[in-house]
């Protein structure tokens, strides 16, 4: 039986979502049910359509499922991306993670293996923090955090960031980077399995 993957960003300019296109696709490659799945927009239309790079992205995602509650008990395991704002997730990866009480509270988030990527417009613009204190909302959960680590020497290639893929804006979706975000991908389709 295949792991169940949720693959689930928040792109405001389109590079989570080509993170997330990335994992999805190596995830995928190493035999696991993938659900790539964005997280509701929360900034108001007007916001949006105020800021033409902004409302290109949305329209780009357009077909692109949003992620629900029962997405989140179907799966086995969840792959987050989101963007970092001033050191931690961006608000709209926070709302939707409110939605999800009723499911935390009947333990349906429990037990389940869970990874996270960031961006960010500057190198040192709160990515590892970013990822520490959304891990900390994993815990809560009861989810089992599998972080990348340094378990593969593409990590040290792409910035050497052990708790999570972290990019960049505006930086090339290298081979190497390609290479971080399917490794991280496919360890945890791996541990989940072993979860599962």
């Amino acid at each position: 039986m295949a792991t169940k993957l949720a693959v689930v960003y928040y792109s405001t300019y389109g590079t989570n979502y080509q993170m997330a296109q990335i994992a999805a696709e190596a995830a995928k490659a190493a035999g696991a049910e993938v659900r790539l799945l964005k997280v509701a927009e929360t900034a108001p239309a007007a916001v949006v359509a105020g800021q033409e790079a902004w409302k290109a992205q949305q329209d780009k995602m357009a077909d692109v499922p949003t992620a629900t509650a029962q997405d989140m008990e179907w799966a086995d395991a969840y792959l987050i991306s989101a963007p970092t704002r001033f050191g931690i997730m961006a608000s709209q990866m926070r709302a939707f993670i409110d939605t999800l009480g009723g499911v935390w509270a009947k333990g349906g988030l429990a037990n389940k293996a869970i990874s996270a990527m960031t961006s960010a417009q500057n190198a040192h613009g709160g990515q590892e923090t970013t990822l520490m204190s959304f891990y900390a909302t994993a815990m809560h959960w009861g989810a089992i955090v599998v972080a990348p680590g340094y378990t593969d020497p593409v990590i040290f290639k792409t910035g050497g960031n052990p708790y999570g893929y972290s990019h960049k804006q505006g930086d090339e979706f290298t081979d190497d980077v390609k290479a971080a975000i399917g490794h991280q991908a496919r360890r945890l389709v791996e541990v989940a399995g072993k979860i599962r």
